[in-house]
């Protein structure tokens, strides 16, 4: 149920509710179907929250400059505490979000994979929304895993699949980059 500007009901809640959902759902249901759930639901949400970026931005976010839309979508997160994002333009097929201070992430974790599985479909939802196309979204560094930062690499979905195959047959991300 929106308000009156259009715009999606929104609460805060601790961000240690992502590691009590990721534990759970794990314990639960399996590491992988944990991932997939948290992915979904994150999608779905950032679908939603689409439109409170959009009015934040005066109605119309891809009306802005592209510096303007990338200032916006990280004070849109850093305002609710998920940290902020700072983009780059690495391909001409792929983007990459980075932040070093992720809500989702634990820098004292010590995790063998990315963490970060509702963020990555929130974003995916929410550039997929307000570009009016798809738009994967892939975690390929966390600070969960140990890595200085968080990096979300985006784009379409046949590069965002390019780029996942490419990194697990073990390209590092400039090499895998380059192949594409």
């Amino acid at each position: 149920m929106g308000n009156s500007a259009g715009t999606s009901r929104e609460m805060a809640i601790p961000a240690s509710v992502f590691e009590s959902l990721r534990t759970e759902l794990a314990s639960a249901a399996g590491t992988l179907q944990t991932v997939r759930a948290l992915h979904h639901a994150g999608y779905h949400a950032g679908v939603e929250a689409a439109a409170s970026m959009n009015h934040e931005a005066g109605g119309d976010a891809f009306a802005l400059s592209e510096a303007g839309f990338w200032s916006s979508l990280s004070d849109f997160f850093a305002k609710r505490g998920w940290g902020t994002l700072e983009h780059t333009a690495v391909h001409q097929a792929i983007g990459v979000l980075h932040t070093g201070d992720w809500a989702e992430a634990r820098r004292d974790a010590d995790d063998r994979e990315a963490t970060c599985s509702f963020s990555t479909g929130y974003l995916s939802g929410m550039l997929s929304q307000l570009a009016g196309a798809p738009v994967a979204v892939l975690e390929v560094s966390c600070r969960s895993r140990g890595d200085a930062a968080c990096h979300f690499a985006f784009g379409s979905e046949t590069a965002v699949h390019d780029l996942y195959g490419k990194l697990l047959d073990g390209a590092d991300m400039a090499s895998a980059l380059d192949a594409l």
